[in-house]
């Protein structure tokens, strides 16, 4: 039986974590992906749950007006989650839902943290801002969340060339590859006890 039950959170498109629950199937992660939730109805990563048979929710401010983090904690707990994979989750998590799984949420970060991080460091605009510095190496990096925006304790980080010709584009793209190596490599450290959350 696999040793950690897994819980998504994803706002759009949800690579990461497909590229998780490919790794859960081939059996290179040792977790069971057991619930995904988005805050937008008709995002890809909801599709991907359906498609792979994973129970999944649409919870926002339009389904749960006054509760977002306890309509999460339920769906979480119901599906006994051990572990929350941020996937491209584009919302401040709820200090509540923190609180409640604290140091067993885990995001990654398309930069190489402390640098870029922070509020509105997310997506083009992290690769933006490492271009415009003339960054040398890249990368992303797995973190452990906190309430402060991409502040938590870093679990793995794996560097990437960011190249003279470079733009947000193939610079995005390199890193994502990356991303979709890491992200599950990491899961499955904390799976067989070499990182303890």
């Amino acid at each position: 039986m696999p040793t950690l039950n897994l819980g998504f959170l994803a706002s759009h498109g949800g690579s990461n974590m497909q590229a998780i629950i490919n790794a859960c199937k081939s059996g290179q992660v040792d977790a069971n992906p057991c619930v995904v939730i988005s805050n937008n109805s008709d995002s890809q990563a909801l599709h991907r749950a359906k498609n792979e048979g994973i129970p999944y929710y649409h919870i926002s401010t339009a389904t749960h007006a006054d509760g977002v983090d306890d309509a999460m904690i339920e769906a979480f707990e119901k599906h006994n989650v051990d572990v929350i994979i941020l996937a491209g989750y584009m919302k401040k998590l709820g200090d509540k839902v923190i609180n409640r799984f604290k140091g067993k949420i885990l995001n990654i970060h398309p930069a190489l943290l402390p640098k870029y991080g922070g509020k509105g460091m997310y997506g083009k605009f992290v690769h933006e801002a490492v271009l415009m510095a003339g960054e040398k190496v890249s990368g992303p990096t797995v973190h452990i969340v906190d309430i402060v925006y991409d502040h938590g304790r870093i679990l793995a980080q794996k560097e990437v060339p960011v190249y003279p010709d470079d733009n947000v584009d193939t610079l995005s793209a390199r890193v994502l590859e990356q991303e979709h190596i890491l992200y599950p490599e990491t899961i499955q450290k904390i799976a067989n006890g070499e990182i303890v959350l």
